[in-house]
């Protein structure tokens, strides 16, 4: 349907690094003022739940791995959360009081490996489903696994065609084309990269694709990290470790709302998906404009694990490949 839907994402207070309860009850208290807005969709920043832990070394050298960065990894483990699990329920239900559709990145712990993943969440608080960050940027890799095609979600919903890239996996020309021809019309990017390229990128996407662009990024300072974090930044409490710039891009590139830096904000703007349309009149990158004849694209959505059982196998042990 090409009806106005209210759309509304956070460049927000950011996580309470490495206390998910608090960032939860945070969390909640924007959902709150974003459902006094009458928002539809309301997308929050990447690694929000779980922290995103800048300026962190994790103890490690080309070659070498030291025991504080263990230590700091063991913390970080523990902040992550299971999916689905009591957390996604919680967030489930900020959804659900909302009447929104929620997008939201959270550090996801599968086993003893770690996820930067974005999910999804219905109006009614289902859990729609959640996209793993397909490759983890630097020195992310120390601590986060790579996502597979099997994550890769574009889901059809009264509001529009749902999806989302993390971050620097923006710059990804193929993961884009893929998700353009799913027919994303509602491109999320939960991000933390402040620089003023970020916006122009965003505003790239939005007109490569012809699609509404909704890049959330969160602010945080040092105060938000415990005392016991040795980032190269130093402990000055009031350092901006993450500065924002949250942003909001229409169909053509056009910014519709934002860039806030360096504060608590909401932005919301009203859209029409039928600009959609309007846009793809002379570019559309996965239909008239593309070049079957000359270029293809095979995007693998199996899920990739590292072993698989039997069933026959799976009933002698009793186990269960899930978590």
């Amino acid at each position: 349907m090409y009806d106005q839907a209210a759309c509304c994402r956070y460049s927000d207070r950011g996580s309470s690094l490495f206390d998910t309860p608090a960032t939860l009850d945070r969390m909640e208290a924007h959902c709150e003022a974003a459902a006094a807005q009458g928002i539809d969709l309301a997308v929050f920043p990447e690694a929000y739940i779980g922290g995103y832990p800048k300026g962190l070394t994790f103890g490690a050298v080309l070659g070498s791995r030291f025991p504080e960065g263990r230590d700091d990894y063991l913390r970080y483990w523990k902040s992550a959360i299971v999916v689905p699990g009591l957390e996604t329920e919680r967030i489930g239900s900020f959804a659900q009081r909302m009447s929104a559709y929620l997008v939201v990145g959270v550090i996801e712990r599968d086993g003893a490996t770690l996820y930067c993943t974005a999910l999804f969440f219905g109006p009614d608080g289902t859990f729609l489903g959640k996209h793993r960050k397909l490759m983890p940027t630097g020195t992310e890799r120390l601590v986060w696994g790579q996502g597979d095609g099997s994550t890769i979600p574009v889901f059809n919903t009264e509001i529009g065609r749902l999806g989302a890239a993390i971050c620097w996996e923006n710059y990804m020309p193929d993961l884009r084309q893929s998700m353009y021809a799913r027919g994303i019309n509602l491109w999320c990017a939960p991000a933390v990269d402040e620089r003023d390229i970020w916006q122009a990128s965003m505003r790239h996407i939005a007109y490569e694709g012809r699609t509404f662009v909704l890049s959330a990024c969160q602010f945080m300072t040092r105060a938000d990290a415990p005392e016991n974090y040795a980032c190269h930044q130093g402990n000055n409490p009031e350092t901006v470790l993450i500065r924002g710039g949250s942003i909001i891009v229409s169909p053509l590139g056009e910014i519709i709302a934002g860039p806030v830096y360096d504060r608590e904000a909401i932005l919301t703007a009203d859209i029409d998906l039928e600009d959609i349309i309007r846009a793809k009149y002379d570019l559309d990158v996965a239909g008239h404009y593309a070049r079957p004849d000359i270029f293809s694209l095979r995007v693998n959505d199996v899920p990739q694990n590292p072993v698989s059982f039997s069933e026959q196998a799976q009933a002698v042990s009793g186990s269960d490949q899930s978590e």
